[in-house]
C-alpha cells in the first residue's frame, strides 16, 4: 500500500482501515464512529475492538510528550543512557543511537549480539536500519563484558568502516563509546573520530 495514499474523508478513511463500505460510516467527525462502533452497519465485535485499540492508541499519542526522548550531546549523555542497559550483559552487545537534527534520541536498536569478547558488525546491517528513521547522525556503542571499556584492533577497525560508510551516507557517526563496568571510552574524546 502506497503510505502517502490519501483519503478524501473521514469514512473512506475508516472504511479502509475496518474492510466496510464507506456509506456505512456517514458520519460528521470520526469520534461520533469511535463513540459507539456497534450501532454502525457490519461493525461486529471484532471491527470495534479495532476501534477501540486505534482510540487508545491515539489517546497514547496524544499524552506523549516529544521531549520525553533523551538528548545526547556528550559521551557521558551516552553512557548514561547506555551503562544501565549493558552493565550485567554477558556478551557483546552493538548497537547504535539513531539521533534526530536536535540530537534527540530516536531508537536504540541492537544491531548484532556477539559472544564473550566479540561481535560482528557489518556497515551493512547498522545503515539498514539507520534507513528506518529520520535520522540525520548515529552513535555506536558496544559493550566489554569484562568491564575494560579499552578499545581493541578490531574495535578501531569496525569504528573506521563504520565512519566512511556514514560519510558516503551522509549519515555521520558522530562517537563510538565502548561501555565496561561503569565506565567508558569516547573515540570522539580521544580524537579517534573528529
Amino acid at each position: 500500500m502506497d503510505k502517502n495514499l490519501y483519503f478524501e474523508s473521514n469514512e473512506s478513511l475508516l472504511a479502509s482501515l475496518l474492510n466496510v463500505p464507506a456509506k456505512n460510516l456517514a458520519c460528521n467527525n470520526i469520534s461520533d464512529i469511535l463513540t459507539a462502533p456497534l450501532s454502525i452497519k457490519g461493525i461486529g465485535m471484532k471491527k470495534a475492538a479495532k476501534i477501540y485499540a486505534l482510540k487508545e492508541i491515539v489517546r497514547r499519542i496524544l499524552n506523549e510528550s516529544p521531549d520525553e526522548k533523551p538528548f545526547i550531546h556528550t559521551a557521558n549523555d551516552v553512557a548514561n543512557l547506555f551503562i544501565p542497559r549493558l552493565l550485567h550483559e554477558t556478551k557483546e552487545h552493538f548497537m547504535i543511537a539513531l539521533l534526530n537534527t536536535h540530537m534527540q534520541v530516536l531508537a536504540t536498536p541492537t544491531i548484532s549480539i556477539g559472544s564473550l569478547t566479540s561481535s560482528i558488525v557489518h556497515p551493512r546491517e547498522v545503515f539498514s536500519e539507520t534507513l528506518k528513521y529520520p535520522c540525520a547522525s548515529i552513535v555506536l556503542v558496544h559493550n566489554h563484558p569484562s568491564g575494560d571499556p579499552t578499545p581493541s584492533g578490531e574495535d578501531y577497525s569496525v569504528t573506521n568502516q563504520l565512519v566512511e560508510a556514514g560519510k558516503i551516507m551522509d549519515i555521520p557517526v558522530l562517537d563510538h563509546v565502548i561501555i565496561g563496568r561503569k565506565r567508558y571510552y569516547s573515540m570522539k574524546e580521544r580524537g579517534i573520530i573528529s
